[in-house]
Parts: structure tokens; C-alpha cells; sequence
């Protein structure tokens, strides 16, 4: 398995249901805006406690050539 080698990561994090629902629409907004970027990995991390549940995306790229 060879390195996936990135210049940049984005990290979209939440603890709000609402945000969490708006989490996608706000990953694409983003990807929008900065279409000089290629995703090259992901990390999705879901973590919770007795009251908050926290989803976290993380996107690893590097800009397109």
C-alpha cells in the first residue's frame, strides 16, 4: 500500500443535531469553493457521552496541478 502523500486537511465538526443535518450542504459548499482541491482520503469520527454526540469529517487533500 503506497502513501497518499496531502498538502491540506479541513476538519467539519459538530455536537448540534441541526448542524449535524446541515453537515453535508456545508461539506459541499466548501468543496465548492475551493474547486482547486482534490480529496485524496477521509476520515469520518463519531464520538459520544451521556449527553452529546459529536460527528467529525475530516478531509485530507492536496491542491490539483
Amino acid at each position: 500500500m503506497g502513501v497518499i502523500s496531502f498538502t491540506g486537511v479541513k476538519v467539519f465538526s459538530t455536537t448540534l443535531a441541526r448542524d449535524r443535518e446541515n453537515m453535508g450542504e456545508n461539506i459541499t459548499k466548501w468543496l465548492k469553493e475551493n474547486s482547486s482541491v482534490e480529496i485524496v482520503d477521509k476520515i469520518v469520527t463519531q464520538s459520544s457521552d451521556k449527553e452529546f454526540h459529536c460527528l467529525t469529517i475530516t478531509l485530507f487533500y492536496r491542491h490539483k496541478v
